[in-house]
């Protein structure tokens, strides 16, 4: 829970000041009921009861939820949106030829992008890059889904790892304003899913781009395909162990709130992507309720004066 007002969460002082000025109305009836020996015998019977604080108690539960109030607490929930841009950034360095993800960690990962733009909300824009010794962007944000799995097909292993390239493309995808109804141009909210299996060895450092985006307030949801014993059999018999990079994808994901997975198999990178697909459709939105703590606050000072009226028969 957050506040709006946090400054004015210093209306909670009220409540210790309330309590000192409870106990010392207590020590003067004490002392009252010491002068005059008639009332000390009630006092004293009164005294032994707790039951006769519990309408001060509900008062100061009372006075501490409108102080609450009076900074206007907020809740973070989930709503669903609408429309958004998802760019699916993916590796296709040569590493990514390794066998350790079945038939091998490229067509795992392009077969399994395909539950990503399935499970997307057909209003979701989606677009490809690709990123090997270079990065290029193979389909453009549209939500016509079919374009983005045609372009699934062409994904071509070769090369180094340009991981910081992929992300800056993705991002520049997501920045680029449409044209809205009223002819302006404007911005839809955006997220980009990387893919990769190794270390960045070419171009832009991806922690960088990660800066970037978490300027612009697009989170990276990184997922590290891949085994730690990984092995890529070069063309001349050369066997190269090719762990995923897992320490610097959780690093974008860190920065830019999104979130880490890893998929060391081609069914957890199918649940992967299943749970982005739905997840991406919904955002985190902070919501009011300063009513409730007020309402709260009227509830325990009306608990407090009934259970005071049927003790005394009186308003404390």
């Amino acid at each position: 829970m957050s506040f709006r007002e946090p400054l004015l969460l210093a209306a909670l002082l009220l409540v210790p000041l309330a309590l000192v000025v409870y106990w010392q109305a207590q020590r003067r009836r004490r002392r009252y009921a010491i002068r005059y020996p008639a009332v000390d015998v009630l006092a004293g019977v009164a005294g032994r009861s707790w039951g006769r604080h519990v309408p001060a108690a509900l008062s100061l539960a009372a006075l501490a939820s409108l102080a609450l109030a009076v900074a206007r607490p907020e809740r973070t929930v989930a709503v669903e949106q609408r429309q958004g841009t998802v760019m699916l950034v993916q590796d296709t360095s040569v590493s990514m030829r390794a066998t350790d993800v079945r038939p091998d960690r490229a067509t795992a990962a392009r077969d399994a992008a395909r539950t990503l733009a399935r499970s997307l909300p057909d209003e979701f824009r989606l677009g490809l890059v690709s990123f090997n010794s270079t990065a290029e962007q193979l389909s453009e944000p549209s939500t016509d889904h079919a374009q983005t799995l045609r372009a699934l097909q062409t994904l071509t292993v070769k090369g180094a790892t340009a991981m910081g390239d992929g992300l800056q493309l993705g991002l520049d995808a997501i920045r680029t304003p449409l044209t809205g109804p009223d002819g302006r141009p404007t911005r839809l909210p955006g997220a980009i899913v990387l893919l990769s299996d190794g270390e960045s060895t070419r171009g832009s450092d991806p922690v960088e781009i990660a800066r970037r985006a978490r300027r612009f307030r697009v989170p990276i949801y990184t997922i590290a395909l891949g085994t730690p014993t990984g092995v890529l059999v070069h063309p001349n018999g050369r066997r190269e162990t090719v762990p995923p990079d897992t320490r610097t994808l959780q690093e974008i994901a860190r920065l830019t709130s999104g979130r880490f997975f890893t998929a060391p198999t081609e069914r957890d990178l199918e649940a992967v992507y299943a749970n982005l697909g739905r997840g991406l459709a919904k955002r985190e939105e902070k919501q009011e309720v300063t009513a409730a703590f007020a309402g709260g606050a009227l509830a325990l000072l009306l608990a407090g004066v009934v259970i005071s009226l049927l003790r005394t028969g009186r308003i404390p």
